[in-house]
């Protein structure tokens, strides 16, 4: 029997990886306009950060963690997502010492233990930002528009921000009350899940697909917000206004992590089922003292990838295939093959993308390897062509052919490569 990868995983094969590169170069780009810096964070880290972090309360770290022992008996945990990972660096390094906003993007893979469906992996990928240090609203707009252009720029179509406030913890406490109350004469008939949510963390309740039909009319937390609450929302609604980000208010919307404060806001997008969130994030103003450092404010994102390639592909953008080869080479003949060796490098020390036989196969073989690397020219080098310090080119695209000095061959395609 063949060994075969893990349920809930994927392997990005060429072909299709070249559609991750384009997006997360499309990301990267992006972060460097608005002044985020890329930082790298441990793929597993202590599972007490994500406990005290993400919260004992979450589905996240109640069900879905990756979780074990390690040689020297410490419990370890792969990262169900990237902020704690960012929040504990940011604590640790002491880049609360920096005069500015710490304004940090990551890229790369998390964890969790869930039942597997369209765009939803054991293994994915998150484009994240998070910018720690200010309570600007001003701040949480920059992060919305951030990935609201970013959707936008790499070809989806019709994304819907959605934003809501989840107060401070002041207010959620007196919410908790109003919530429970609501709740109080349907408990017995809520999901297994969301009866425990009822006495650990009510507002959980509402983002339950399940007990939806039981939230008709809850009561929301924006009726409950104080003064401090509203005025921070009021201006996170102007900025975006001002941003020219559209947006709409959703009172329902928690999110599924216990960090979040004031602001939390999703991206929709149709044409990827029923769960059609993309992405979404919220501020978090008291999760780097949770974690251990001075506290600091803070609000971030993150961009599943997968389902931005589902919804690029659904809604058929024209994402940048495979680049074709810019030079296919053909030795005939053994003294031909040693220099088309020291050829081929030439080539790759001009920029060029090359390649050559590796299989020792006919000249109408490789010909046809060209034609399938869609190649722009094939160097020919034979014998004859070798005495006169020779290579004939042919130009695939309209069969065109010359014959070119081999000292110059290189600087000569490079130039017309680059046009």
């Amino acid at each position: 029997m063949s060994i075969q990868k893990p349920k809930g995983t994927q392997d990005l094969l060429p072909g299709e990886i070249e559609k991750w590169q384009y997006v997360e170069s499309k990301a990267r780009e992006l972060c460097q306009r608005f002044n985020y810096r890329e930082i790298r964070t441990p793929v597993f880290e202590h599972t007490e950060l994500f406990q005290r972090g993400v919260g004992e309360t979450t589905d996240i770290v109640e069900k879905e963690m990756y979780t074990f022992l390690d040689k020297g008996d410490r419990s370890i945990s792969l990262r169900p997502e990237g902020t704690a990972g960012v929040v504990r660096s940011y604590v640790e390094n002491k880049l609360y010492g920096e005069p500015d906003v710490s304004k940090l993007y990551y890229v790369g893979p998390m964890f969790r233990y869930e039942q597997p469906q369209s765009g939803r992996y054991r293994q994915f990928h998150q484009f994240g930002i998070e910018a720690i240090g200010s309570v600007d609203p001003s701040l949480d707009a920059e992060v919305i528009a951030l990935g609201y252009t970013f959707y936008r720029e790499i070809g989806i179509k019709d994304v819907t921000v959605e934003i809501n406030s989840v107060g401070n913890p002041s207010v959620r406490a007196a919410y908790r009350e109003h919530i429970q109350q609501f709740f109080a004469p349907v408990k017995d008939q809520l999901c297994k899940d969301c009866q425990s949510r009822y006495e650990r963390n009510p507002m959980r309740i509402l983002d339950c697909k399940i007990d939806q039909k039981y939230c008709e009319g809850a009561p929301t937390i924006v009726e409950h917000l104080d003064e401090e609450c509203r005025t921070h929302f009021a201006r996170v609604q102007q900025y975006l206004t001002a941003l020219g980000v559209p947006f709409r208010l959703n009172p329902r919307l928690v999110r599924g992590l216990d960090y979040y404060t004031h602001t939390a806001f999703e991206y929709k997008a149709a044409g990827i089922g029923a769960i059609d969130t993309i992405g979404g994030g919220g501020r978090y103003n008291g999760l780097v003292g949770q974690i251990g450092g001075q506290d600091q404010p803070g609000v971030g994102l993150a961009l599943g990838m997968e389902r931005i390639l589902l919804v690029l592909q659904a809604q058929g953008a024209d994402i940048p295939a495979e680049k074709p080869l810019d030079v296919y080479l053909i030795g005939l003949g053994e003294a031909a093959e040693t220099r088309i060796v020291g050829l081929l490098h030439e080539l790759r020390l001009e920029g060029l993308t090359a390649e050559k036989d590796y299989q020792s196969r006919k000249l109408k073989a490789q010909m046809k390897s060209a034609d399938r690397y869609k190649a722009a020219y094939v160097g020919i080098l034979g014998d004859n062509e070798l005495e006169k310090g020779e290579i004939a080119v042919k130009a695939l695209a309209t069969g065109e052919q010359e014959t070119l000095s081999l000292s110059e061959f290189a600087r000569t395609l490079a130039a017309r490569q680059r046009g």
